[in-house]
C-alpha cells in the first residue's frame, strides 16, 4: 500500500507540521539532519554544529535545538567530542522474561555492573510487596544494566533474605537473577504487576548511567510472585528513554 509521506507507518502524524503550515525553523533543520542521518548510517559521524549551521544557513542555536531533539529520540548519540548516528533502540518485551533474555534476542550482549548489595530490616511499606514481616532482613541489590558494555539502565531489586539466604556468596551479580532463582533455588516466577512512567533521572542516577540529568527515562516498577502466588521481589528499573522501547502482545479477553 502506498502512503502519503507524512502517513507512512511509524511516521509522526502529519510529520509534526502544524495545521497552519508554518514550520518552526529548528524543525526544518531537524528534518534535514534526519535525512543526513539516514545517509550516514549507524556509527556515521555527523558534521559539527558550525558546519551544519553554514550548510543550512541558520544559527548554531537552531542547529543545537534540532540536534537536542534527535539525541533525545535516540537517533544520535555523543561519542567523545563528536556526535554519531545511533543504532536502533533495544526492544524490551513487557513479560516475565528477564532483561538478559530480551537483550540476547536482539543479538546484543547483556551485562550488569554491581553498585551495591545491602542487607537491612524490612520497612513497613516494603513488607507486603515482598512477603516479609516488618523488621525481617531483606536484600537490596543495585546494578547498572549494560548492552554491549554500553550503560543503558539502573536496576534496584528488593527480596527477602529468607528466600535467598546466600545471595551475597552464591550469586554472580553480572548474571541473571531470574536464572539464579530458577536454576539454583528452584523458584519459578508465576506472575507480576508492572507500572510504567516517564521520569527524569536524579543526579546520582544520571551519573551511574552516564547520561545528562535532563534525558527522559522510562521507569518500571515490578512486583513479582512465584507460582504459588507468594510475593517474591520488588524491582525498580530505570531505562534510558533514548535507547529503549517496550513491546507487548495484547489478546482479547473472554
Amino acid at each position: 500500500m502506498d502512503y502519503p509521506n507524512d502517513q507512512a507507518p511509524g511516521a509522526p502524524v502529519r510529520s509534526g507540521i502544524p495545521e497552519h503550515g508554518r514550520i518552526p525553523k529548528y524543525y526544518a533543520v531537524k528534518a534535514k539532519v534526519g535525512a543526513l542521518v539516514e545517509e550516514l548510517g549507524e556509527g556515521g559521524l555527523l558534521p559539527t554544529e558550525r558546519d551544519l549551521a553554514v550548510r543550512f544557513e541558520v544559527s548554531r542555536e537552531t542547529v543545537r535545538q534540532a540536534l537536542r531533539e534527535l539525541l533525545l529520540e535516540g537517533r544520535l548519540r555523543r561519542q567523545g567530542r563528536g556526535t554519531v548516528v545511533a543504532g536502533p533502540k533495544l526492544e524490551q518485551p513487557l513479560s516475565l522474561a528477564s532483561y538478559t533474555e530480551g537483550v540476547r534476542r536482539q543479538g546484543r550482549r547483556p551485562g550488569r555492573s554491581l553498585i551495591s548489595l545491602d542487607r537491612f530490616p524490612c520497612p513497613d511499606a516494603l513488607a507486603p510487596e515482598i512477603g516479609a514481616a516488618r523488621g525481617e532482613p531483606v536484600w537490596h541489590m543495585e546494578r547498572v544494566l549494560l548492552a554491549d558494555d554500553e550503560r543503558v539502565g539502573l536496576e534496584s531489586t528488593y527480596v527477602e533474605v529468607a528466600r535467598v539466604p546466600r545471595l551475597d556468596v552464591e550469586f554472580d551479580p553480572d548474571s541473571s537473577f531470574y536464572a539464579y532463582l530458577h536454576d539454583r533455588l528452584g523458584i519459578e516466577f508465576g506472575d507480576a504487576d508492572e507500572r510504567i512512567e516517564t521520569v527524569l533521572a536524579t543526579p546520582r542516577e544520571a551519573l551511574l548511567i552516564g547520561t545528562p540529568p535532563a534525558l527522559p527515562m522510562l521507569l518500571i516498577h515490578r512486583i513479582s510472585r512465584d507460582t504459588a502466588g507468594r510475593p517474591l521481589e520488588r524491582v525498580r528499573t530505570l531505562y534510558r528513554g533514548d535507547r529503549f522501547s517496550f513491546t507487548a502482545h495484547l489478546g482479547r479477553q473472554g
